[in-house]
């Protein structure tokens, strides 16, 4: 049993009440991912897997057997940012930084589900690809909270980040 986390294969953890969050800081030093409430309502522990968003302070690590986790580790480098991240930096995104790694890892997965047609509170036609509009954007990442204040710099970024690639 193997968890496959920013690409390296990892043990699965015997204690199956470990959750993700505690196998990432405790057991494999990847510290980027952060506790913040422990209950699921503030996102600051956000990873992917499998591409999709997850909070990993209420995910068991058991249930990730086979799948794939990325952490912010795991997305870009010093050398190589990940669009996201410069972005983050470009349009003050952030300030204490503590929240980052899960909105970050946050964004990549919300415009993802953008790109699949996957319809929102806020979206308006459901059977028509969401508009980019800083009103969508702020209902799909509103399960991820910034305690200092830096959610007009992040709706910047991603919007940045989602009109570089679109080109529109």
């Amino acid at each position: 049993m193997a968890i496959i986390i920013n690409g390296s294969e990892i043990a699965v953890p015997e204690d199956v009440r470990v959750s993700l969050l505690d196998l990432l800081r405790m057991q494999t030093g990847l510290t980027g991912t952060k506790p913040g409430c422990d209950q699921g309502a503030c996102g600051a522990c956000t990873v992917l897997v499998d591409g999709r968003r997850v909070l990993s302070c209420l995910t068991l690590a058991a249930q990730m057997d086979g799948r794939s986790v990325v952490t912010i580790e795991g997305i870009g480098t010093r050398n190589e940012p990940h669009p996201l991240q410069r972005a983050f930096i470009e349009c003050d995104g952030l300030q204490c930084g503590y929240c980052t790694p899960g909105q970050i890892c946050a964004a990549i997965a919300m415009l993802d589900e953008m790109r699949a047609g996957l319809p929102s509170y806020v979206t308006e036609e459901l059977n028509a690809p969401a508009p980019l509009s800083r009103e969508e954007i702020r209902e799909r990442m509103s399960g991820n909270l910034c305690r200092c204040g830096a959610h007009n710099g992040i709706v910047d970024a991603i919007l940045h980040v989602a009109t570089e690639q679109t080109g529109s």
